[in-house]
């Protein structure tokens, strides 16, 4: 194989997206993404205000392999043609992710392509360097619905974690805070929308473990204070008005961007001690996307003198583009295909860390 220029086939089903994607490397070094096919399941899982693991894994089983084919037509290329294929083979909901390394090993073995299994972690990780070839060290916030940790990405498979969330991640805290108030999933752009419209000083709401040192994170106290603070105003009312609703989420957004803002500056500090060069901030993940948050995170990196990177939005959800760019730079830098992968639900990208929230048979949970 031509390590100098390579094409590769991602796919991704951790969580609710069906995705595939190619992705090439050219001989030049630049990587560009011939196609990205997202297949959404957001509709499926509306009446339950979440995710249904279930209902995620039979919509994976009957929609990845209709993704790899327009994937690959939009590519103008066919299976034959790539050189290897990445999958998403953990950490995730264990249906999808079963889904999607199935498809992976069926396709690999009848058309003899190495197969890459890719922590999606790692994925969103290595983002950076595809959209915007960002060198080793940088620091990176990952920011989701089901993440949220600090890390100091040192190579393609080597990574340090400074802190992260104990309980929730912020993407699922604003869904619960959306489901609270009784607005639609998924919560984090509906709740934006109204914030936008909101007072965010009219209540007091917590900003969790800014008074500790270090760079964890909490944002289940916040969620009970909205509770809490909605449960009283329909205590005086007997109900809340619209401006009631968009003030309480004009508050809660703007806590979660100060606690985010405050634990990035710190995790700048600690990254600039050992960046070569002028240290960088990579950000990725749902969340990304909300604008409030992204303007603090840049206003952090401003006054830290750090360069601030956050790939398109289409990118920094879930995506195949990330999975394929992960299996080549695997590739690049000589890890083997993994034949015998498995499907992992659990799957930290930084093993000597101690668990965040706990460990069992499964292994830590991140």
């Amino acid at each position: 194989m031509d390590m100098a220029a390579l094409t590769y086939l991602g796919i991704e089903s951790s969580c609710d997206d069906s995705a595939a994607a190619v992705v090439r490397l050219g001989d030049g070094g630049m990587p560009e993404i011939l196609s990205s096919v997202v297949d959404g399941q957001a509709a499926l899982h509306a009446a339950f205000g979440g995710v249904v693991p279930e209902i995620a894994a039979r919509a994976h089983a009957e929609r990845l392999d209709h993704c790899v084919d327009r994937a690959l037509a939009e590519a103008g290329l066919s299976l034959a043609a790539v050189d290897g294929i990445a999958v998403t083979s953990g950490p995730g909901l264990i249906g999808g992710v079963l889904s999607g390394v199935m498809l992976a090993k069926g396709l690999a073995a009848g058309s003899g392509k190495p197969l890459w299994g890719v922590n999606h972690l790692a994925g969103h990780a290595l983002t950076p360097r595809l959209t915007d070839g960002l060198a080793f060290p940088y620091l990176l916030l990952l920011v989701s619905g089901g993440h949220c940790q600090f890390l100091i990405v040192e190579g393609v498979d080597r990574f340090h974690r400074l802190g992260g969330t104990i309980d929730d991640a912020p993407g699922e805290a604003f869904d619960k805070a959306a489901k609270l108030l009784g607005l639609a999933q998924p919560g984090g752009p509906v709740v934006e929308a109204e914030a936008a419209l909101g007072d965010a000083g009219r209540f007091a709401f917590p900003r969790p473990l800014l008074d500790r040192p270090g760079c964890d994170l909490s944002f289940s106290g916040l969620k009970t204070a909205l509770l809490r603070t909605r449960d009283a105003l329909m205590a005086q009312k007997a109900g809340i008005t619209v401006q009631d609703r968009r003030d309480l989420c004009a508050g809660f957004q703007a806590a979660v961007a100060d606690v985010l803002a405050e634990k990035t500056r710190r995790a700048l500090a600690i990254h600039q001690d050992i960046a070569d060069g002028p240290p960088a901030l990579a950000v990725a993940g749902g969340v990304a996307a909300n604008r409030s948050i992204r303007a603090r995170l840049e206003t952090v990196c401003a006054s830290s003198g750090a360069r601030f990177v956050a790939p398109p939005l289409r990118l920094c959800t879930d995506n195949a583009a990330m999975i394929a760019w992960a299996g080549i730079e695997q590739a690049r830098i000589g890890l083997p295909p993994g034949e015998e992968l498995v499907a992992r639900p659990r799957w930290p990208l930084d093993a000597n860390a101690a668990p965040m929230i706990g460990s069992g048979k499964k292994g830590a949970k991140a």
